[in-house]
């Protein structure tokens, strides 16, 4: 495996967990009512105030 593809790959990745944290953003955003409209399964976990994150960008699937 060459360096530009690790690169590449790198990037990829990067690019992909960016615009899951902007689609994540996007739906905490709206109102409770509507994120459990589409269900969003964070919604229903709003008594414990805990909200998962995108995780790791590296390795993060």
């Amino acid at each position: 495996m060459s360096i530009l593809s690790s690169i590449g790959r790198i990037a990829t990745e990067f690019s992909a967990a960016r615009a899951r944290y902007q689609t994540e953003r996007a739906i905490h955003s709206l109102p409770i009512e509507l994120q459990k409209d589409i269900g969003w399964p964070e919604a229903a976990d709003t008594k414990t105030g805990l909200r998962n994150g995108v995780g790791s960008w590296a390795g993060a699937k």
